[in-house]
């Protein structure tokens, strides 16, 4: 959830620090700062955005050859700059974290026995100490923090600097993303590769268990059992144009506005391939071959998607499927079935406890294992089997939009593979599906095109304080990721239900002063939906309707209705996924909040 990038070069490294800091500002911006080596350790740090730590850099002319950053996202201790990053040991040890370290009351207490003092509440500062307490032995800044890490419990990645190392830059990484990159006698270390990208293109990604001693002309890497180890070297092909705004407003309008070309590269391999196992990797045709049911594991989101996923893979492959929050999932007694496929979902391939559930369904006996992802060569999709790579680009939003449609879509081709090798899925099927592909892109611009309709409702809604959302079948998912967004950038208290459960308790809180938003298309539940609506508006509670083109439904007081674009069949919910974003968007901004970065929430959610 934190950002962390550091440097070691011939040059003023400062500029290329806080230009990373900007770009991991969407992973953690409750807090910055930067520490520099220039015959001593130099650094400064502010409460709020990296702006305002870059405007104090530079009032002091802060420069150096070797340096760290961090952007934070709080966990231990308050948003205050005493608790802002890098942290200092002694005026000799620097060092930025992100992570969680669960064993840090014990070391504190062990650490100010040794007559260390505190100035933070953070977890963070016990490193920084912890290190010190061994650099001080020898002087040998990579083989304290070896010995360092071995004492720590918990998830980490840490970038550290000493006084008397000027031509050390050292790294670690347990449980959260961590990379280097290589430059012409200057090298990077970053929690993501976007950091970087003006610098360098070429990175490693260090793997669970690597420390690793960076210099300006050579990298030295020991794996977990602490031997040399060669990484192999990545080419990144994420362009620096898809992270800036352009003509947009706000990152998540910009996403929003691309999900028709992120769903075109995302079905680009199906149409060419049709629905093959070789989609999802080289053995996926034995492994999907043998699978029986389907669990999926996901968060936030990506649960939404799962969701979705669950009906399709019961109605079209006849394939039982489970869906779990993977925050759950990894602490009760579960219950495994080495023929069931297990599925994660994870926009950034880092999401921790997404990470720790797979560990966890693998420890239980599952070894068919399929990641679903947005960013190649991330942690999940390197521990899993198979992996299905979603082409929908960079994503800075907190807010997830094109990542989920993506998501879906990825989902979608695993549900009518399994159907095909299983024998559910005929030619003409396989191709109508495909047709439906083909056309999908075009549907979700012209729900795009509904934008000025949306952005009127949303003007009603930035007074509200609550809303309902209401769905059934595979699109009660969809309601709950309405609901999701409203709430976490408009700040506006949302929740969704199925329909059919309005009257099983929601129902007591519709008024004239709750808005409720109805997922409303023309399938086979749609007279069951308009039923649950005449509900609401027999207590006075007012309608906002999302309706297919060619359902029947008329406006009248109380009930606004929107169409979208003609029913998309089995592919409606990726459609339907599209004005709920808009509506959200459209709130915040009524409402003043900060669409990209919302209070108390960060993208990458790499802390449990």
């Amino acid at each position: 959830m934190c950002g962390i990038v550091g440097a070691i070069a011939q040059r003023n490294i400062v500029p290329v620090l806080v230009e990373g800091l900007k770009r991991l500002e969407y992973r953690g911006y409750d807090s910055a700062g930067i520490a520099v080596l220039d015959t001593e350790i130099k650094r400064v740090r502010r409460v709020g955005r990296v702006a305002e730590m870059e405007a104090a850099a530079n009032e002091i002319n802060l420069t150096g050859r070797l340096g760290i950053g961090h952007t934070r996202w709080a966990t231990h201790g308050g948003v205050t700059e005493p608790n802002a990053h890098p942290h200092v040991s002694g005026d000799l040890i620097a060092v930025v974290h992100n992570g969680i370290i669960e064993n840090h009351d014990e070391k504190r207490q062990a650490l100010q026995a040794k007559g260390y003092q505190f100035e933070s509440q953070t977890d963070t500062e016990v490193i920084a100490h912890l290190i010190h307490s061994y650099y001080v032995q020898d002087r040998n800044l990579f083989s304290a923090v070896q010995k360092a890490v071995t004492e720590l419990v918990g998830a980490y990645a840490i970038a550290v600097i000493a006084k008397d190392q000027p031509d050390v830059l050292a790294c670690a990484r347990m449980g959260c993303p961590l990379l280097i990159g290589l430059g012409d006698g200057e090298h990077f270390v970053a929690s993501d590769v976007s950091a970087i990208l003006s610098a360098t293109r070429r990175v490693i990604f260090l793997e669970e268990g690597d420390v690793a001693e960076l210099r300006r002309d050579q990298i030295l890497i020991l794996d977990k059992d602490r031997q040399k180890a060669e990484r192999k070297i990545h080419v990144s092909d994420v362009s620096l144009a898809s992270l800036e705004l352009g003509p947009y407003s706000h990152f998540m309008q910009k996403e929003i506005h691309e999900q028709p070309k992120a769903l075109s590269d995302t079905i680009e391999p199906l149409l060419e391939a049709g629905f093959v196992p070789e989609l999802f990797g080289a053995n996926a045709k034995e492994l999907l071959s043998k699978v029986d049911g389907v669990l999926i594991l996901a968060c936030g989101t990506s649960y939404y998607a799962g969701s979705v996923a669950r009906y399709w893979l019961e109605s079209i492959a006849s394939v039982p499927c489970q869906v779990e929050i993977a925050s759950e999932y990894r602490y009760r007694d579960a219950v495994a079935n080495p023929n069931w496929l297990v599925v994660t979902l994870s926009q950034s391939g880092e999401t921790l406890d997404t990470m720790e559930a797979l560990k966890y369904a693998k420890s239980l006996g599952h070894d068919k294992t399929l990641s679903i992802c947005n960013v190649r060569e991330s942690a999940i999709p390197r521990s899993s089997e198979m992996v299905f790579y979603t082409r929908a680009g960079a994503e800075i939003g907190v807010a997830s939009t094109k990542a989920f449609t993506t998501q879906l879509l990825a989902l979608f081709a695993l549900t009518a593979t399994l159907a095909k090798i299983k024998g559910r899925l005929s030619d003409t099927q396989e191709q109508s599906y495909l047709d439906a592909l083909r056309h999908l892109p075009g549907s979700v611009q012209h729900a795009l095109n509904l934008e000025p309709q949306i952005k009127i409702w949303a003007d009603r809604f930035a007074p509200k304080e609550h809303a309902l959302f209401l769905g059934r079948g595979v699109h009660y998912p969809i309601a709950l990721e309405g609901a999701l967004k409203l709430k976490e950038i408009s700040y506006i208290h949302a929740e969704a239900y199925p329909a059919g459960e309005l009257k099983h308790g929601p129902l007591a809180l519709v008024d004239d002063n709750m808005p409720v938003v109805v997922i409303a298309p023309n399938d086979v539940l749609l007279e069951k939906v308009k039923s649950n609506m005449q509900e609401v508006r027999a207590r006075g509670g007012e309608l906002f309707v999302f309706a297919d083109l060619d359902s029947h439904f008329s406006e009248s007081e109380g009930v606004h209705v929107i169409r979208t674009p003609r029913h998309a069949g089995v592919l409606s919910p990726v459609v339907h996924a599209v004005p709920v974003q808009i509506l959200a968007y459209h709130a915040a901004l009524q409402r003043g909040t900060d669409v990209d970065k919302p209070r108390n929430l960060a993208k990458s959610v790499t802390v449990e």
